[in-house]
């Protein structure tokens, strides 16, 4: 976030720092408790925005699938629908919660340096308070589109190694162990920030700030765009690509191979009785 806030490169003279040089940074001037900013509002939002996307990616790939199959499309489009249902009920808020927070520039550990937004909970109350609810869906449709995109690339990657995986074991049909479930979750979730990188830049750059009157959010996304592509050139756009992806890749590995455990657990936890009946 700091990154793709970050206005070195519109300064002459002054030259970008990278992810490392960053981190650095923001320890030295506001103490190493500044890197957890905006933690409170990803730990609350991650639970309920891992429990809709995994749930409605499964229904919408029930009604996507035909005659019990569900094809390589069929699975692009039920994670890309999958990925706009969870930016819409959670992961929205989430981020202009997360990005407020993020953007504040001030020590933590100076009980004098008071900033405007003092945890996730505050945030909240003050950005409502002040611009009004519609204000946590600032760059609902940006953040839709990264969802989508990051999702319908995640889940098709992951599927379709994991098919070609299974059909190298000597059991096709048999689970793949934990290990290799995590590399494809790894490889899987990459895929999506270095594909939308622009999208996510300009939605952080668009939550950052209160909109102006008058101003449409997309002559917002319009101007954030020129103003980029004129001040700091194209590189601006994928600004902080690098963390992004160590960040996402492997909270998927680590995702998908829970997933997979769990989901193993609770179907041999099922057993069939007569009639078709089922009993945990």
């Amino acid at each position: 976030v700091r990154m793709q806030l970050s206005r070195r490169g519109r300064t002459p003279g002054l030259k970008r720092r990278g992810f490392i040089k960053t981190g650095m940074e923001i320890a030295r001037k506001e103490t190493p408790l500044g890197l957890y900013k905006g933690l409170g509002a990803v730990l609350t939002g991650i639970v309920p925005k891992m429990a809709c996307r995994f749930t409605s990616y499964e229904q919408y790939k029930l009604l996507l699938s035909k005659d019990g199959q569900v094809s390589t499309a069929a699975n692009f489009w039920a994670g890309l629908l999958a990925g706009v249902t969870e930016a819409v009920l959670v992961v929205c808020p989430m981020e202009v919660v997360k990005i407020r927070l993020q953007a504040q520039h001030h020590s933590m550990a100076d009980p004098l340096d008071i900033p405007k937004y003092r945890n996730a909970a505050h945030a909240c109350y003050t950005v409502v308070k002040e611009e009004g609810v519609g204000a946590l869906y600032r760059g609902v449709t940006l953040t839709a589109l990264r969802q989508g995109t990051n999702q319908a690339a995640n889940f098709t990657a992951y599927t379709e190694l994991k098919d070609w995986l299974q059909q190298k074991q000597e059991d096709p049909s048999a689970a793949l162990p934990g290990w290799k479930t995590a590399i494809i979750g790894l490889i899987s979730g990459a895929v999506g920030p270095f594909t939308n990188a622009p999208i996510d830049t300009i939605k952080t750059r668009l939550q950052r700030s209160p909109a102006e009157p008058g101003q449409t959010a997309l002559g917002r996304i319009t101007a954030i765009s020129n103003q980029m592509m004129k001040q700091e050139g194209l590189r601006a756009f994928w600004m902080g690509i690098t963390p992004r992806v160590m960040r996402v890749a492997p909270g998927q590995a680590v995702t998908f191979a829970v997933y997979e455990y769990l989901k193993g657990v609770l179907e041999k936890g099922r057993e069939i009785l007569p009639g078709g009946q089922y009993e945990e």
